[in-house]
This record gives C-alpha cells, structure tokens and sequence, in this order.
C-alpha cells in the first residue's frame, strides 16, 4: 500500500517552523516511515514541475508556514491547494499573519524606502530597487512582486487545520501528524490546540492575585521580571489571559512574558482588545493626568498587542496603506 504524500512550504517567515519540523528528533523517523515527503524545500530538492505534475488531491497534506506577502508565495499555496486533501496552516505566520504581518502598520513604499534610501548601512547613491523584471547581461528576469497587504493564509487559499505557535512545539505536531494518518481529526476549521487560555495553563497563575492592580508598565528590556510572580502583577505586559493554550508555557518558564504567538482563545475576536478588557480596570490612575501618564508607559501598543496577529485583528492594517 503508498504510503500518503505529505508536503511542507514555506511562505514569509523566519525558518523556525522548519526547525520545529527537525525538532521532532527521533520521532520525525516515525513520520518518514509513515508517509512519503514529495516536498520539502528547505531540505529536499524538489522544483515546482514536480509538483504540477502530480494529480489533483495527490498530496494528502500540506504543512504551508508563513504569511503570504509575494506573487510566487501565490502561485506556490493555490497549487499546493489544488494538489492537495488536506492543508494545515502551520505556526503563527500562516495562522495569524506573525511577525511579517507587521508590516500591515505601514506600506511597502515606506518599507523599500527604509530598506534602500534611509538605513545607515545602506550605500546606493543611484537609489536603486528591484524590479519584477530586470535585464541581467541581455537576459531578462523574473522577480515575485512583494504586496502591499501581508495576508494570512487562509485569506488566499481554504485552510481545513491550523497549528498554532511561534514555532508549533513538537508535541503538536506529532498530535497533528497521528490524528491525520489515523482519521481520527477534529471538525473542519479546528485550531489544534488546547481550548483554554494560557493564564489557565500558567505555573505562575496562583500567584495573580484576585483583584490586579498595575501601577506602572515595566519593560523587560529594561527591568527583570521575577520568575515566581505573575507578570501581569508585576506591570509587564503579557498576553497569557488573551492567548489559547498549548505551547507549553516556553516563554514563562524562560522568564518572559507570554507575547501572544498561539493566537486569540476560543470566543474570542480579536487578541488585543481581548487583553485590553482583561487589563481596562486594573491602572491605578485616580484622574485623567495620572491615566495619560500610565498610558504612555505602555510602548508601541500595536506592536505589543497584535505582535503575531495584525492581518487577523480588527485592524487588518493602517488606513494609510489601505
């Protein structure tokens, strides 16, 4: 009997979804003795004709990570949708939009204009940039054009699963990979993930006391949390009561702050208001001066509160760059 076809893709992202991937250790030998890999960039040398020749439902899953940003990122995840039975988005680029989806806080003007004209590092008197089609010694190339919206995956293709994480821990994924292989998967849409919250996972939630009250926000680039009482007790900004569990609470246990990479918890919207509400009540501020004063300890709010999820969020993006 063949073995199921399984392909992995990467899209805008930093890679670390492939390690997680190599992460599984010995275990990744029982994936490779269950299915067969027909695409796997980072490690396989496997070209686009070699997927466009398969049929149709050929591929039983896609793992695509990443946000989608470019033209060939495109191309690339409606071929593997065709190609495919079933697709995962896999870790927070793909689920949510991540780190890349950040750049929905600006435009791409502005982005290239940084890149090429403003960095201190940058020599380019002529003020050169790519182009989609530059002439290379009388040959005539083809680049992808990057986007001026950072999309999350399911908003260019249909996604049946998402795996959440920042990148997904092992264990996910090998939950992820046998509940595939034996059919026993969740409703269509699932997040596999744990259906709480990560305060309610936290080992530091005993610690929250019953009535939060923040009296100034503290940054961990300039004060040390202490490792045994809640974050949020302390002022330091975290998006444990705004984030689904299930990643193992890998940022409490190093002595940070959750950033929100498994995304919104169930019921919830949107994550950032979610940690507004959760955080409205608790400033010690008796006037609007001391308020407007508490505020201004909160730096770069989008940037906290949708770290991992601008293109999922009610903000989708800025309106200058709508």
């Amino acid at each position: 009997m063949a073995k199921p076809k399984v392909a992995f893709y990467w899209c805008a992202s930093c890679g670390g979804c492939e390690e997680a991937v190599v992460d599984l250790a010995e275990d990744i030998l029982k994936v490779v003795e269950a299915v067969d890999i027909v695409l796997w960039p980072v490690a396989l040398d496997f070209k686009l004709k070699d997927v466009e020749a398969m049929a149709d439902g050929e591929i039983a899953v896609s793992f695509i990570n990443g946000a989608v940003r470019l033209s060939e990122q495109e191309e690339w995840v409606q071929l593997l949708r065709r190609k495919s039975g079933l697709v995962v988005a896999f870790g927070s680029c793909s689920h949510l939009g991540g780190i890349p989806g950040l750049a929905n806080l600006t435009t791409i003007e502005e982005i290239m204009a940084n890149k090429y004209d403003r960095a201190p590092t940058i020599d380019n008197p002529d003020g050169t940039r790519p182009l989609p089609r530059p002439v290379v010694d009388g040959y005539e190339l083809e680049l992808p054009t990057p986007w001026n919206t950072v999309k999350r995956l399911d908003e260019v293709i249909e996604v049946d699963y998402y795996l959440p994480g920042c990148a997904p821990p092992p264990e996910l994924i090998m939950t992820a990979v046998q509940a595939i292989l034996a059919g026993e998967l969740p409703p269509k849409g699932s997040v596999i993930s744990p259906e709480k919250t990560l305060c309610e996972s936290c080992p530091l939630n005993e610690s929250k006391p019953d009535e939060l009250v923040i009296t100034e926000f503290k940054r961990v680039a300039t004060s040390q949390p202490k490792p045994d009482e809640c974050y949020l007790a302390q002022g330091f900004v975290c998006m444990g009561p705004a984030t689904r569990s299930g990643c193992g609470e890998r940022c409490i246990h190093g002595n940070m702050p959750c950033r929100g990479c498994f995304g919104p918890p169930p019921g919830a919207r949107d994550q950032g208001t979610k940690l507004l509400s959760a955080i409205a009540s608790a400033g010690a501020a008796e006037n609007k001066d001391e308020a407007d004063l508490f505020a201004k300890g909160f730096v770069d709010p989008a940037g906290t509160l949708y770290r991992f999820s601008v293109p999922s969020s009610i903000l989708k993006r800025t309106l200058k760059g709508k």
